[in-house]
């Protein structure tokens, strides 16, 4: 039963879900109260809960939700261990957390668990609006435990993309069964997959972390979870969220629905034009004069087909219009899925400055917005815009000492002793070719971790200053901006909500509209 808004419709809106904190939770509680599907992205939420506790967490926010965790011993001690009253001293370093590995990672785990539920308890609070999450199936090792911790604060809908999300429903009703789940980790080098277990209770009533061997989250070895049904009673299922699938093409959605295990509850039919990561183009990768990769009519979904599968769907890129939205919903969508527009907008996580000049460089036109075929980490090209200070800048990449500290796009593969390592063509390049890795593969790579942490004000320290510079991405269509920020000043949220759905005074025929360069149609 695909989610429904209140008034039983499914939402004309979907905020999109946009990495490492600029999908944040104000962003995506403003979006649900005000009507429509607002989404947190489920990417580094253990840095971001580390990090605004190291950062004193001036408002409280985080440890207020963190005392509704349903196992409160482990919630308090991670306070204890990264909470610094005021914040840690300028230019002082961050604490790391540990990184997820497929081999005795319980406590990359657990935070992974416990930052899921923050950020969408936090986004659910004070209204009764749905609230969902978005995952790239990329990060492989995060995914079954960051979807735990999401339902355990009732997330509503989870959104999946960046990979082939067949296993995700079955994973969703497994994990709100609290039942232990396994997860096929793909190695590099074409080598065998990997099956991760998961046991969420297991964790939870048994996580060792602390400041010694002997201290445990919990009271004890024998402490079990149960989301508070007491002592010795079953515990009640959880709610089993939505899954939406993001997909590029019907053939994918078409592949998905053929099943009843795999069928998601919805698509999201995302086109090249949206931010972030985007599928490549089908058949040989051929670039144009500005570097971008050069999508043919094979990239364009066809939309009759993927209204002929029977299962809601939305579209994604370039969307943010009135007209757009009245235009996909006469073509069989529910509706669309919206990010650009609201990463710049006041609620966003992008640092106040960034979304400052993204706009004023929009409304000057020397805003460029590259999607770039080297530089994520995960092979998929990348839009990246280009703004002084960041990491588009080549200076400034050249001169950021490589490092990987966070890990959320390594992939393990097998050592020569037979044992488990961790590679990411974005680390030191002499440390990726010790680890098997092909120098060439280096070139380009941006380190996304770092970079989109940094965007939203939560970057790591490093020594005279060095800190780690911004990743900022964007859409390619920056329209949207004449109608909502016409002298590139500030507007909320609920100002895109409004837009996107009030009066739809036509500019002309859908198909001025909605011209074949957003990729809809067939």
């Amino acid at each position: 039963m695909p989610m429904v808004m209140r008034g039983g419709a499914l939402p004309e809106v979907i905020q999109g879900g946009m990495g490492v904190g600029v999908s944040g939770w104000r962003l995506a509680r403003a979006v649900s109260s005000a009507g429509q599907l607002g989404v947190v992205s489920g990417t580094a939420l253990d840095a971001l809960l580390t990090r605004r506790l190291q950062l004193g967490d001036p408002s409280g926010d985080v440890r207020r939700a963190l005392a509704a965790f349903p196992v409160p011993e482990l919630a308090a001690a991670v306070v204890d261990r990264f909470h610094v009253a005021g914040g840690v001293a300028a230019g002082e370093r961050l604490r790391a957390q540990p990184m997820l590995r497929v081999e005795r990672g319980e406590q990359a785990e657990l935070l992974t668990v416990l930052g899921n539920f923050v950020e969408v308890w936090l986004a659910k609070e004070g209204h009764g609006g749905p609230v969902g999450i978005n995952y790239l199936e990329k990060v492989q090792l995060g995914l079954a435990p960051g979807m735990f911790g999401a339902i355990l604060a009732g997330v509503d809908c989870v959104l999946v993309g960046a990979g082939v999300p067949g296993y995700v429903p079955e994973l969703a009703r497994r994990l709100a069964r609290r039942e232990p789940v396994t997860v096929r980790v793909r190695f590099d080098g074409g080598e065998e997959d990997y099956d991760h277990r998961f046991d969420p209770v297991a964790l939870l009533g048994r996580t060792g972390f602390g400041s010694g061997a002997g201290t445990r989250f919990g009271s004890g070895a024998g402490t079990q979870f149960d989301a508070g049904t007491g002592p010795g009673r079953p515990a009640a299922p959880l709610r089993r969220p939505d899954v939406l699938a993001i997909v590029s093409l019907p053939l994918l959605a078409s592949y998905l629905a053929r099943d009843e295990a795999t069928t998601p509850d919805g698509f999201v039919i995302e086109t090249h034009g949206a931010g972030g990561h985007s599928a490549p183009p089908r058949g040989v990768l051929r670039l144009d004069a500005q570097g971008d990769p050069v999508y043919g009519p094979r990239d364009h979904p066809d939309l009759a087909k993927m209204a002929g599968i029977g299962v809601p769907f939305w579209l994604a890129g370039g969307a943010a219009h009135p007209e757009r939205l009245a235009a996909a919903r006469a073509m069989g969508a529910a509706g669309v899925q919206v990010g650009s527009a609201f990463a710049l907008c006041e609620e966003s996580g992008l640092v106040a400055g960034l979304r400052e000049s993204l706009r004023t460089r929009a409304r000057t036109g020397t805003l460029r917005v590259r999607n770039d075929p080297k530089a994520s980490p995960t092979g998929f090209p990348f839009k990246v815009a280009e703004l002084p200070g960041t990491l588009s800048d080549p200076a400034i990449r050249a001169a950021r000492r490589r490092v990987c500290d966070l890990g959320y796009l390594r992939v393990p593969h097998r050592t020569a002793k037979g044992t488990v390592g961790y590679r990411c063509p974005a680390e030191p390049e002499a440390a990726y070719s010790r680890k098997g890795g092909a120098v060439p593969d280096t070139e380009g790579r941006l380190c996304l971790c770092n970079g989109l942490l940094a965007a939203v004000g939560l970057g790591q320290r490093h020594p005279a200053g060095r800190d780690e510079p911004p990743a900022v991405t964007l859409g390619q269509d920056l329209d949207f901006l004449t109608d909502l920020s016409p002298d590139g000043g500030p507007y909320r949220a609920v100002d895109v909500v409004e837009w996107l759905t009030g009066a739809r005074t036509a500019r002309g025929p859908i198909s001025q509209v909605v011209p074949p360069s957003a990729g809809w149609g067939p």
